[in-house]
């Protein structure tokens, strides 16, 4: 099986349907599809921050219904399903914007995409383990000892708010170390969660979470092509939210 991997889109839909076409999906019954058979799949945090989740996550509702989706969750996709079940959660680092696109629709319609974003988010494994366990989507990266292993909070952590150090940043965010720096394994890892300004391999490794939602750009990893196709995000650049490694 051939995969394209889209890294965070957070709401950036009509990027995310400019790079679908720019891989060579066309839509049947609303939903992407390819001629030579390839298969989508997502790094995860698929919604806030950007200007349409609500779309988003409906494109993915529509792929999981089909049994065509491959996505990998992470700490947003995490934070909204708390907050679909009714949890307390503070409404900031972009979820107050899906939140409000929630908000804007009818009461029934309302209630109903919380249940649907409840089952969605029931149903996904921790991370995608595919092509004979030779590739691995885990939406912030992982440790070779834990591909496999029996899921546990350490790893739940890691693989959704990757290898964080107790610390923060001055805006609240989580100090992350930098874990590909030291990855020896043979599955090939794609993963996101922290903003690059171009996708960055590493150790059979790479990173595609190129800042969409930061007016950088949204990203797919052809696999086993390891080829990048892009396509320029529509929002305003921040270039303060990129992280720069040593």
């Amino acid at each position: 099986m051939k995969y394209d991997i889209i890294g965070d889109i957070h709401g950036c839909f009509d990027e995310l349907l400019s790079l679908i076409d720019k891989l060579g999906y066309i839509m049947q019954n609303n939903i992407p599809v390819h001629p030579d058979g390839r298969s989508l799949a997502f790094v995860g945090d698929a919604m806030d921050r950007g200007p349409n989740s609500v779309e988003t996550l409906s494109l993915l509702f529509r792929m999981q219904d089909a049994g065509s989706l491959h996505y990998s969750p992470g700490n947003h996709c995490n934070k909204f399903y708390r907050f679909a079940k009714g949890n307390h959660v503070e409404q900031i680092h972009g979820l107050e914007t899906t939140v409000a696109e929630l908000d804007a629709l009818p009461v029934e319609k309302r209630l109903d995409f919380l249940k649907r974003y409840r089952h969605f988010y029931e149903a996904l494994p921790l991370y995608q383990l595919l092509d004979n366990e030779k590739l691995v989507i885990a939406h912030a990266g992982i440790r070779e000892s834990m591909i496999g292993s029996p899921e546990s909070k350490k790893i739940r952590v890691f693989v959704t708010y990757g290898d964080v150090t107790g610390e923060r940043h001055p805006d609240g965010r989580p100090v992350r170390r930098d874990w590909a720096k030291t990855y020896k394994g043979a599955p090939f890892i794609v993963y996101g969660h922290t903003p690059v300004r171009q996708a960055r391999f590493l150790n059979n490794t790479v990173n595609i979470d190129t800042g969409c939602v930061f007016g950088g750009a949204l990203t797919a990893i052809r696999y086993p092509e390891m080829e990048i196709v892009e396509t320029p995000s529509l929002q305003p650049y921040m270039p303060d939210r990129f992280t720069t490694f040593n």
